[in-house]
């Protein structure tokens, strides 16, 4: 039976987990377009550019049993899509991109788009396919799909020539190929028994969790509660452990992390990391003591003994190995005495809080704005968090609920992430408050994307961090420099953006404002409207991370170089 390549490919998208396909018709994919208009399962959204496309697919699979999936041109919409891309990659969060390619059965060199996409992207993708005939559609989307959820999760590229798409071929026996098994390595039991045992015999036992640990917070909660340890995330796992469990003590456990993680950990013995890879930003630019007994569980065996050596490491799904190492623990419950890790945790909280909550400002004391937005926000709700200074003051002052998601850039850490995210994420869950926290140089390079959430009748708030600086690189100038180059932002209008794109829009300019405007904004959310929220917000007060890492960083310098630094921020200090 004859059919084209894009019916085929329709048909693929069609029997797995997909809803949404988001990019921009082109030349070369128009007939793609065409079937997926007709598609009785999958609705294609147009985007005002494809790295949002790529920011939106991505939040889509951060957030359901979904996956991204995005539809793009070649060359020019692959380059476009290189961010969210690359984003996906490291962070492990899966995505199909499906591309147009150059027809092959011209003759014809220098065609229009012409560009090897797989060189370009072989580097940020899990496998790449070109397409060479129509009976490698179907089989050949079913396997990328696999490869995309399994192990470590990515994004896989498939490129099907326009003349494939248009004309029919024979796509061989298509309806009775399959979509393969994810691949889930076994769990070694003797590593999990060993794993337990340390638990156990350690005196001041920690748990250090990763976006790979999602879907094991009871898990995580029992194995916590049962040793009495506390517990740290890294920022992409910010929501998988309950921000107001009494065990909670925040991101990392640096010099960079907030006074209850760094004292809650000080002290540490055996710690267990479930689904992290001790990369920069939750290791606070590597400054963790992490101590011999390390049990390391991930999916992906590469990243043990890269940065910390495990005396034990467990390659597999983090839910089954957390599950073995419940089922060995038992019964068995740390001594008492060990319980008072929750009151200094919660001491250390308090005081944190405080010393935040008696800022005095004429503008919007950032404690007090995510104090009142916690308290107007129904669970579950999803938070997505641009790249910036807003990023840390979120993972310090913003409380996660047991149900939340938060969902930030991390690895690839690309700025303009949340914009489209939260779109993403508004589509993958309609039944759920999402907003966005964003600074106002994030919100630059995609704001325009609301028009997308304008158009879909999507209610998000995006609270607008607005200071006139790329502040987290300005406070570093600042320490470091005694100055700031390139980082300072033009004045623009929020109000008339969001007048122009037709979203709503409000103003926070102190914390008088706090509580009716973040009521306000919610309420015409819920009606289908995106709202923006502009919040001059007070940047005076530098994270615990920006500190922690500024001094774990100089603190690796040589003598010299600390010394040729500290004369020039010192003779800036003086003449300016």
């Amino acid at each position: 039976m004859k059919i084209t390549g894009a019916a085929l490919a329709v048909y693929a998208l069609e029997r797995l987990p997909v809803s949404h396909t988001f990019g921009i018709p082109g030349v070369h994919n128009t007939e793609l377009y065409d079937e997926l208009a007709i598609s009785r399962k999958i609705r294609p959204i147009l985007v005002t550019h494809e790295a949002g496309g790529a920011f939106i697919a991505d939040a889509i699979s951060r957030t359901s049993g979904e996956i991204g999936t995005l539809v793009i041109v070649p060359a020019a919409g692959m380059t476009n899509a290189l961010s969210g891309i690359g984003e996906a990659f490291l962070d492990g969060v899966p995505l199909l991109v499906i591309s147009g390619g150059i027809r092959t059965d011209t003759g014809k060199s220098f065609q229009l788009h012409e560009i090897d996409q797989q060189a370009v992207l072989s580097a940020i993708t899990k496998k790449s396919y070109r397409i060479r005939s129509h009976d490698e559609i179907v089989p050949s989307i079913f396997e990328a799909y696999r490869i995309a959820v399994s192990g470590k999760p990515g994004p896989v590229f498939i490129e099907i020539p326009a003349n494939i798409q248009l004309f029919p071929g024979d796509g061989g026996d298509y309806k009775s190929c399959s979509i393969p098994p994810v691949l889930i390595p076994d769990v070694n039991d003797e590593k999990v028994r060993k794993a337990a045992e340390l638990l156990k015999a350690s005196r001041h036992p920690g748990i250090f969790a990763g976006w790979g640990a999602r879907y094991s917070t009871e898990l995580l909660r029992q194995i916590a509660e049962s040793l009495s340890a506390p517990v740290a995330t890294t920022l992409q796992g910010l929501s998988v452990f309950p921000g107001d469990h009494p065990l909670f003590a925040g991101m990392g456990f640096s010099r960079a992390a907030v006074p209850a993680a760094f004292n809650a950990f000080k002290n540490c013995d055996c710690l267990l990391a479930v689904g992290t890879r001790f990369a920069e930003i939750p290791t606070g630019s590597f400054g963790l003591k992490v101590p011999p007994d390390l049990i390391h569980v991930d999916i992906d065996p590469s990243v043990f003994d890269k940065n910390y050596h495990a005396s034990v490491a467990i390659e597999g799904d983090a839910h089954e190995v957390l599950a073995g190492i419940s089922n060995a623990l038992g019964t068995w419950r740390a001594a008492p005495s060990r319980s008072n890790v929750t009151a200094l945790i919660e001491k250390d909280r308090k005081a944190y809080s405080k010393e935040w909550l008696q800022i005095k400002t004429q503008r919007v004391n950032p404690a007090k704005f995510f104090s009142e937005l916690r308290a107007q926000l129904t669970s579950p709700a999803v938070i997505a968090v641009d790249d910036g200074n807003h990023t840390y003051l979120t993972a310090e002052l913003f409380t996660s609920l047991k149900s939340d998601v938060v969902i930030s850039p991390t690895d690839f850490n690309c700025m303009g992430y949340a914009v489209p995210a939260a779109i993403g994420a508004k589509l993958a869950n309609p039944e759920r408050q999402v907003v966005g926290i964003v600074g106002d140089g994030s919100f630059l390079m995609t704001c325009m994307e609301i028009v997308t959430a304008v158009r879909e009748k999507l209610g998000i708030v995006y609270f607008v961090f607005n200071d006139g600086e790329l502040s987290q690189i300005s406070q570093s100038q600042e320490i470091t420099y005694n100055r700031k180059t390139c980082t300072v932002l033009s004045k623009l209008s929020w109000e008339g953006l969001a007048r122009t794109i037709g979203a709503g829009y409000f103003g926070i300019t102190s914390d008088k404002d706090l509580k009716p405007v973040i009521e306000n904004s919610l309420n015409l959310s819920a009606g289908g409207l995106p709202v923006i929220v502009g919040v001059e917000v007070d940047y005076s007060k530098p994270t615990r991370f920006t500190k922690g890492v500024v001094k774990t960083v100089s603190a690796k310098f040589p003598t010299t170089a600390k010394l040729h630094f500290a004369k020039r921020i010192m003779k800036r200090k003086i003449i300016g």
